[in-house]
């Protein structure tokens, strides 16, 4: 039979008020009706309530931000000096002095590593957790991909009352078509997250959040829901058929709370705070390799600030997880194959580390550093040696990963790496070990199984938590 035979006059009631909030048939019909299996143990209570996890697209240099080697041969260890950190005898990039003034509440994992060398298939790994399968197609939305940590994690938590389990933010990556590791996958649409878009010139972020129609008031809204309800109580779907009770009490929970509305408004923010972030005055236009120069380009590193402010207000609005893609585009970001040190230093270190530390400072300060797990790694290093061009290439062997928050120990630094930054040497860990870590922190067993449309099964991660990171 057709689905849409199934379809009665409570369920048709329910899709015209769901037409009121943006919210159709179409978008219903792509729910997935997966199902957990318990992993056979009660996952240990969460030990936070929020993640931000920070993706610096392109892969900063570890050797010349984190893992600095200072006596290698002048072909590695490139233009850089260290200084002192609030960590006595750790030492980190002099063009990261706020983060060296708060090193003691932070973390560093010195061993990560995986063996995928191109953006999409070492991004993918770094965002889901999980290696690409062989074939599947690395670009737009493949409805086999695996699902991103956020979206596993909505998974996990469909039944809790979470108005928005996963945010993403300032907008979905490109690198000619979408990262497909920025979805829901298999999974299907009802665990895509909120994607928030940022605009640095207006000093704006928006969300595709359900709205009232023309001459449709939220009373009359109201009204429409109590007969929802009414009906859920006196009928109930055909067979197996999934309710659409998920997609219509999200829509118009998100609708009748201001919350969320009220988060994306960052200029409710004082001047002090987003200036604290690094928003300011516009910065020269950027005029290395691939760049370009057009209205409001200039703005472009204002954003790295303003993403990590939004992120914290996101943490106030009870969003658990939140991505936020440091990713600007043609030339902008971290993929240094091109004089990677003035690139590093003029374009790249100055405001990602003036706003990583202030929003490391602001969530203590709000009492909110405990119990929000900071999350920041690029999907690989760059190459120990330094190029012909004066940069640094794809290097999956060996990189770091900076943590803070979310319990960690303070100025500890985890795993290590040869005397080049080469290899790892030392307490080797994978992409998958730290999304299992995200999900063991939020009290999710990394074990929990997932299936594909298909039925078959994965568990969530296949990674181990590290947990000697935390206290």
């Amino acid at each position: 039979m057709d689905f849409t035979q199934l379809i009665d006059r409570r369920s048709a009631l329910q899709i015209g008020s769901l037409g009121l909030l943006g919210v159709g048939l179409p978008q219903f019909l792509q729910l997935q009706s997966t199902q957990a299996e318990a992993p056979g143990e009660v996952p240990p209570e969460s030990k936070i309530r929020s993640c931000i996890f920070i993706f610096y697209y392109g892969g900063p240099s570890h050797i010349d931000t984190f893992d600095m080697k200072p006596d290698a041969p002048p072909e590695v260890r490139g233009e850089f000096k260290s200084i002192a950190t609030s960590v006595p005898g750790l030492r980190i990039c002099e063009y990261l002095p706020h983060t060296a003034r708060i090193m003691h509440k932070v973390a560093l994992v010195r061993s990560m590593h995986h063996s995928l060398q191109p953006h999409n298939e070492a991004g993918y790994i770094t965002l889901t957790g999980r290696d690409p399968v062989a074939g599947q197609r690395l670009e737009g939305k493949p409805r086999d991909s695996f699902p991103c940590i956020g979206a596993s994690l909505s998974y996990a938590w469909q039944d809790q009352p979470i108005l928005v389990p996963h945010a993403l933010l300032p907008f979905v990556m490109m690198h000619h078509q979408e990262y497909p590791a920025q979805f829901a996958g298999f999974l299907g649409e009802r665990f895509q997250p909120l994607v928030v878009e940022g605009d640095p010139e207006k000093l704006t972020f928006s969300a595709s959040l359900p709205h009232l129609r023309e001459g449709l008031t939220r009373k009359r809204l109201y009204g429409q829901d109590q007969l929802r309800r009414k009906l859920n109580s006196e009928a109930t779907w055909p067979g197996n058929a999934p309710s659409m009770d998920v997609f219509y009490q999200r829509a118009f929970d998100l609708l009748a709370s201001d919350t969320v509305r009220e988060a994306l408004d960052i200029r409710q923010e004082t001047d002090a705070t987003r200036n604290r972030y690094g928003y300011g005055p516009a910065v020269e236009p950027f005029q290395g390799k691939n760049s370009i120069n057009r209205p409001g380009y200039a703005y472009a590193n204002n954003l790295r600030g303003l993403n990590l402010l939004m992120a914290r207000r996101m943490v106030e609005a009870g969003v658990p997880f939140i991505n936020v893609n440091d990713y600007l585009t043609q030339g902008m970001n971290w993929d240094t194959h091109w004089n990677n040190f003035r690139d590093h230093k003029e374009h790249l270190l100055p405001a990602a580390d003036q706003g990583f530390a202030a929003l490391i400072e602001d969530l203590d300060e709000r009492g909110l550093l405990d119990t929000t797990l900071i999350v920041a790694v690029g999907e690989f290093g760059r190459s120990p040696r330094i190029n012909k061009d004066a940069g640094r290439d794809h290097w999956p062997d060996c990189y770091t990963a900076v943590l803070a928050g979310g319990g960690i120990k303070g100025g500890y630094v985890y795993g290590a790496s040869d005397k080049l930054g080469a290899f790892v040497d030392g307490d080797l860990v994978t992409p998958a070990d730290l999304a299992a870590t995200v999900f063991d922190r939020f009290g999710v067993d990394p074990a929990t199984k997932i299936h594909d449309a298909s039925g078959r099964p994965y568990r969530l991660s296949e990674g181990q938590p590290v947990r000697e990171l935390f206290s």
